[in-house]
């Protein structure tokens, strides 16, 4: 039996993914009865991150197969979240998963959106799109289009970095995330 984590929002980086020490490869998948968007999860959080929760949507993201002593790290990394199973039949993906694995995603019922003591970072959102970006331009432009709460406070923090997880994005990124949230945000 596998077990799986499906990340939505950081765990798409690699580089971010590392810092919890997990390498493996990261296959594309679309779930649905999902819904990502921006909010807090939190009052000991600096910022509001990615949250998604039950609903009748779609959310991109990655498929990691973990141990299970790495989804004891994965926990302490997502917490403030709620680790739920998901079912098979909630996903696209290429990859051949059944009932027989277990596949969790970490969700916030009910989150508050941000406000401007608890802003979105655009180095999380830098960090987020940069690993879309890792898997094509198309799956950063469906991130952007099913993730609610764009509207959200934005705390330009390039130049000083806040975000704990933020790993380093390519320079050729950062134009090409500017763009993208420029036509399609």
């Amino acid at each position: 039996m596998s077990i799986y984590i499906f990340g939505y929002g950081s765990l798409m980086n690699s580089s971010s993914r590392r810092l919890t020490g997990q390498t493996g490869h990261a296959v594309p998948a679309v779930v649905s009865g999902l819904v990502r968007h921006w909010g807090k999860v939190n009052d000991n959080y600096i910022a509001s991150p990615l949250v998604s929760e039950p609903g009748d949507g779609l959310v991109n993201g990655v498929l990691l197969e973990i141990t299970i002593d790495e989804l004891k790290e994965f926990d302490r990394r997502e917490a403030g979240y709620q680790r739920v199973r998901l079912q098979p039949e909630q996903f696209e993906t290429p990859l051949d998963i059944t009932a027989e694995n277990d596949i969790w995603v970490y969700i916030k019922p009910q989150p508050q959106p941000p406000c401007e003591n608890i802003p979105v970072l655009q180095t999380y959102i830098d960090t987020v799109l940069s690993g879309c970006l890792e898997i094509s331009e198309d799956f950063a432009r469906f991130f952007i289009r099913h993730t609610q709460g764009w509207q959200a406070p934005v705390d330009n923090d390039r130049q000083q970095p806040r975000y704990k997880n933020y790993a380093g994005i390519p320079s050729h990124h950062v134009e090409l995330i500017d763009q993208l949230l420029a036509v399609d945000a």
